[in-house]
């Protein structure tokens, strides 16, 4: 006779991983979304075009010095780069203070529009770009999304003829090529620095702890105020966009830089100049390491895997099935893969959802009483809130 193998929590345990689980968790329910309008939307989002003409006055790399070929990236493309400041006022016991920081855009259409970091105009109350000189324009917040730290804003009365940056594709590149990366280092605006591609597919995090892919790490210098500028081929065209830097001291660069793909800003940004924010997929339930529980001396019958800790009514895991744990402290559904593809952590189950869009089917592998069986669950659209690593809706 088949043994189930029914694994339980004691009420404290299961008070412990609630305690836990609140502490990540951004909350289980939400309303739900219009998926047909919603699906329709987002394809007339992704119609939006790009540049990705090749710059004009940029001459065939080949044809020129290393020295010459920077000069006239330079020149083509520093005119498009915006310098950001961002204003952000507080109250205090002296009455309001202001607070300002500032970061790099790029324009990337005739419209006004910039493309920059989220962190760059976090919590900004005004913003205000320029391009160089004294004149200055204010500027509004059109989309941001804090996931791949990326935001589009725009400039409230854009002057005529500004350049727009070129977008290029980064599923090409190779460690070694040359890049140039122009921004507002400290506050000195717009400076070239060049250098290569160090590394590819590196994993960085955004702010909210969200894991950021395949980001680009280049040994070309980046440094405080260089943050939502450029980052260049030979040919003026933008593969990324700088984000970070690696500063064990906290302080400048020491050659280790990263910057969100360009690929990425072509999925996202759409939806911010359309919506303001990025509808993503998910399988409303919040979802909890395998391994983290048996960091914390849970027993475990997988040795990984994501426990389904609570499911959103009416959601896609409620819906197809999936069990969270119960009120006597059962233990619920352990999710081991999604299409064949293994799920060890939180962060394995978002790059697996940034691929999907809402209203695809997963066929998810379980654990379920000492078997495993396959529940495919419809994904939706995920709750409109920050999301916080090892939390998944």
């Amino acid at each position: 006779m088949a043994r189930n193998n029914v694994y339980q929590m004691s009420a404290r345990q299961v008070v412990l991983l609630a305690f836990a689980s609140a502490l990540i968790a951004v909350g289980t329910t939400a309303a739900l979304y219009n998926f047909t309008g919603l699906l329709r939307s987002s394809n007339d989002a992704a119609q939006t075009a790009f540049a990705e003409a090749a710059p004009a006055g940029i001459s065939d790399p080949s044809a020129v010095t290393d020295e010459q070929n920077s000069i006239e990236v330079y020149k083509s493309i520093s005119p498009g780069v915006a310098f950001i400041t961002a204003t952000s006022v507080t109250q205090s016991f002296w009455g309001e203070e202001e607070g300002k920081g500032s970061g790099s855009g790029s324009v990337i259409d005739n419209k006004g529009d910039i493309l920059t970091n989220f962190h760059v105009i976090e919590g900004a109350q005004k913003l205000s770009v320029s391009f160089g000189g004294d004149k200055s324009y204010t500027a509004t917040v059109i989309g941001r999304d804090a996931d791949t730290d990326l935001a589009v804003i725009r400039i409230d009365n854009p002057p005529a003829g500004l350049p727009v940056v070129s977008f290029g594709d980064s599923d090409k590149l190779t460690v070694g090529q040359k890049v140039l990366a122009i921004g507002n280092p400290f506050g000195l605006d717009r400076t070239l620095t060049t250098g290569v591609i160090s590394g590819l597919q590196r994993p960085i995090r955004a702010r909210n702890g969200h894991p950021i892919d395949a980001a680009i790490q280049t040994d070309a210098s980046i440094n405080p105020g260089n943050s939502g500028g450029p980052l260049l081929d030979k040919f003026g065209k933008m593969i990324g966009i700088n984000s970070q830097i690696l500063s064990p001291s906290g302080g400048g660069s020491v050659g280790v830089g990263f910057a969100v793909p360009v690929n990425t800003a072509k999925r996202v940004v759409p939806q911010l100049l359309q919506f303001g924010k990025v509808s993503r997929p998910g399988i409303g339930a919040t979802t909890v390491p395998v391994e983290d529980l048996r960091a914390r001396g849970y027993r475990m019958p997988v040795e990984a895997g994501l426990l389904v800790y609570a499911a959103t009514p009416g959601g896609g895991a409620e819906r197809a099935g999936l069990r969270p744990i119960t009120n006597d402290g059962s233990i619920g559904d352990i999710i081991l893969s999604a299409d064949g593809q293994k799920l060890s952590d939180t962060d394995d189950l978002y790059r697996m959802l940034d691929k999907k869009n809402i209203g695809d089917t997963v066929n998810f592998e379980v654990y379920r009483n000492g078997s495993t069986v396959t529940v495919p669950v419809k994904l939706i659209a995920a709750p409109d809130t920050t999301r916080r690593r090892g939390v998944t809706e």
